[in-house]
């Protein structure tokens, strides 16, 4: 029987240089995957790399039956010793249609009321339920860079994509 102590050195070598080019090997493929299928959610209909598309009328009438209430914002250390900065609200769809997609719009301000940061949520995606009519469901979005001169308030929330 062959013990460890029998093979060779520079054979134990090449051994473990294979097994750590392996493991780098899918440890990448794992990283590439992760990345493309978390920017995989679809863009709106006649939407190129995030370019807003205006609402229909039947968008816009519905978009007047989703209440997006409670917002509060909050802040935690994360593992590096940085803030990480969150924002906890609740949607509600008031309508008669099952809600499939979801886009807000949220526009941070400073104390001149400037927006000093925008960007855009999506509480309901293909990844998630539907949002039915008469359900609330609440959602967080997390921010690792708050610019300097933010009021410290909630963001003024704007529908900006609505899909049934």
């Amino acid at each position: 029987m062959t013990t460890v102590a029998d093979i060779p050195s520079r054979d134990r070598g090449v051994t473990t240089i294979v097994f750590i080019l392996i493991v780098g090997a899918v440890l990448a493929l794992l990283i590439a995957a992760f990345i493309y299928f978390r920017g995989a959610a679809p863009a709106p209909a006649g939407s190129r790399s995030g370019e807003a598309v205006p609402l229909s009328d039947e968008q816009k009438a519905y978009a007047s039956l989703l209440e997006l209430t409670d917002a509060r914002m909050s802040a935690a250390q994360n593992f590096l010793g940085g803030t990480v900065t969150y924002l906890d609200a609740r949607v509600t769809n008031k309508g008669a249609k099952a809600v499939r997609r979801l886009d807000v719009q949220l526009e941070f301000v400073d104390s001149l009321n400037q927006v000093v940061l925008r960007e855009v949520a999506r509480p309901v995606t293909a990844r998630t339920a539907p949002l039915k009519p008469g359900q609330s469901r609440a959602f967080q979005v997390s921010f690792e860079h708050m610019p300097v001169d933010w009021n410290q308030a909630p963001p003024r929330m704007k529908l900006v994509y609505v899909e049934f």
